[in-house]
């Protein structure tokens, strides 16, 4: 293991010497993509969260040495440690991927600390298995899609109903891809009532819990006095750490017609919402979006609708989901959701046997361990395709918030041609002391 520690050694020195960069070779050689453990080897993992999903992510990667733990908050830290007493217990992330010993890391932050952790990690040659929304702004998802490119370091979004027991997702991207229902040019996706949103006010001056270090919390983020309105699960729901009900939920069942159809980016977004409650959260509990996307690999333009608190698509209700993903092709159409699908053909027949072409998921944890152990770039949720997909429900956010217009998107430029107001929320300013590596 001595050659795989100097030659990390000397990327991190190279780094610090200005001779490697984000584009440089040198990242290329990987730690974790080069495989120095044999499958039966266990890894070496640092946990960055360990609560909340945080504390089902180190659950599922329990079968590992877990030689580090971080947390800002001690309580939730000390309670982890009691099931992994042999880790070392940090509240700064940064010391974790310092060490000299891992073979990747495990990231459950809130989303404003994502990219933070993930492109410390990336840059050190580590695997990187991160929570989704994969990033927290258009232009972190950019970054760490080209930053995943050229490290080649085994990466897996947290996106866990990709690889769902049951399969599901599998059988509906099989029903898509056959053309049991002709080309699909229309897809929406419905999610009931926001049954997480906790209505909060801005906080005013108060003090964190002794056990807190709030100033790691804050990281990147403005500054603002703690408060437990913006803290533990709340933050998702202030636009300094979260994306509210989209960011959350957009990864999970936006992720079938990506998979499905092969989206990539869209030329345009429109998102439309309203604040139906009583309180000041930034974020909208009701959201109407519209992306079009453009045509690809022989498939036609498709036009994606998402909507979410309470709005769904004119006559759905015929379905009886409150939650579910439609796909409308040409000579049917396809229903489902995390574990059931339905075909309905336009002429009323029953649809053919759909022959199985995507092996049974070994479970989403699982295959990030065996990734990293077998050099395996090509995740199911790797971060090349966590970007892209990642990156689509942030513009939905970004059209809201200026001013609901509908953004014509260049990709290329990483910005909206025709409004210019919205660059402030494609990139965010960062703390100083907090820059994005």
């Amino acid at each position: 293991m001595s050659d795989h520690l100097e030659r990390r050694e000397f990327i991190k020195a190279a780094l610090l010497a200005g001779t490697a960069t984000a584009s440089s070779n040198i990242l290329n050689t990987s730690y974790a993509a080069e495989g120095s453990k044999s499958p039966n080897e266990k890894l070496n993992l640092g946990v960055i969260g360990v609560a909340a999903r945080g504390g089902a992510n180190l659950s599922g990667v329990s079968s590992e040495n877990i030689v580090a733990l971080c947390d800002i908050d001690e309580k939730r830290l000390d309670e982890a440690a009691k099931k992994h007493p042999k880790a070392e217990k940090y509240i700064d992330f940064r010391k974790v991927i310092d060490r000299n010993d891992l073979d990747g890391i495990v990231c459950s932050t809130p989303d404003h600390m994502h990219a933070m952790v993930i492109t410390h990690a990336l840059k050190k040659g580590l695997a990187v298995y991160c929570e989704k929304p994969l990033c927290h702004s258009v232009y972190e998802a950019d970054y760490v899609n080209k930053l995943v490119k050229q490290t080649k370091c085994v990466t897996q979004m947290g996106n866990q109903v990709h690889n769902f027991p049951g399969n599901n997702y599998r059988r509906v991207v099989e029903a898509v891809q056959s053309g049991v229902i002709g080309d699909v040019r229309r897809v929406y996706i419905w999610q009931a009532g926001v049954t997480h949103f906790k209505p909060g006010v801005r906080a005013v001056a108060s003090e964190a819990p002794k056990y807190i270090n709030y100033d790691h919390w804050i990281g990147p983020a403005p500054y603002r006095p703690y408060h437990k309105t913006h803290f533990h699960f709340a933050w998702r729901y202030w636009w300094d750490f979260g994306g509210g009900q989209l960011a959350d939920f957009w990864c999970h069942y936006a992720d079938l017609p990506f998979w499905a159809l092969n989206l990539g980016y869209p030329t345009s977004v429109h998102g439309r919402g309203e604040k139906a409650y009583k309180g000041e959260n930034d974020v909208p509990n009701k959201m109407s979006l519209d992306y079009h996307y453009p045509a690809r690999d022989g498939m036609p333009a498709v036009h994606l609708s998402w909507m979410h608190g309470g709005e769904r698509p004119e006559g759905t209700e015929a379905y009886k989901k409150g939650t579910a993903v439609l796909f409308e092709g040409d000579k049917g159409k396809i229903l489902a959701d995390y574990t059931t699908r339905k075909i309905f053909m336009d002429d009323g027949s029953t649809a053919k046997a759909i022959k199985q072409t995507i092996p049974d998921s070994i479970g989403h944890h699982k295959e990030f361990i065996e990734a990293v152990k077998t050099k395996n770039l090509n995740t199911t949720c790797n971060f090349r395709y966590g970007s892209v997909l990642t990156q689509s429900g942030l513009l939905g956010n970004v059209s809201y918030r200026a001013g609901q217009k509908k953004l014509e998107w260049n990709q290329a430029e990483l910005r909206a041609t025709n409004c210019p107001e919205a660059d402030q929320y494609i990139r965010r300013a960062y703390r100083r002391g907090w820059e994005l590596a």
